[in-house]
């Protein structure tokens, strides 16, 4: 079983019961952040079962954060802030650009 295998299969147990909830959330952002970067799921495999460390703890970062930015009775965390966040709580470095895909086909560009 590889990092992103265990990553995703730890924090699915987590999210067992909590289907569109806030630390659910958390849970599909950090399998998006696995999935693109594994040096974030080799270090997301080892945090995750740590006490603590799991995608409920994460999400009162995220609450605490909206809770001091609240306007009026409306609090939103845009998802850069929630990567950020969820970022400096895993100790993930930060994010890579998402790399071009590959069609295939040739492109003259790439050679000059």
């Amino acid at each position: 079983m590889n990092n992103l295998d265990i990553v995703i299969a730890e924090i699915e147990k987590q999210q067992q019961g909590k289907e569109q909830t806030a630390p659910w959330m958390v849970g599909e952002q950090l399998k998006d952040i696995a999935r693109r970067e594994p040096i974030s799921a080799e270090l997301l495999a080892k945090d995750l079962t740590v006490s603590g460390m799991g995608i409920a703890d994460a999400e009162k970062k995220i609450k605490a954060w909206a809770d001091k930015h609240k306007k009026g009775s409306c609090a939103v965390v845009p998802p850069n802030v929630a990567e950020d966040i969820l970022r400096e709580f895993y100790g993930l470095p930060k994010g890579e650009a998402p790399r071009e895909e590959k069609s295939g086909i040739l492109n003259l560009s790439d050679f000059f």
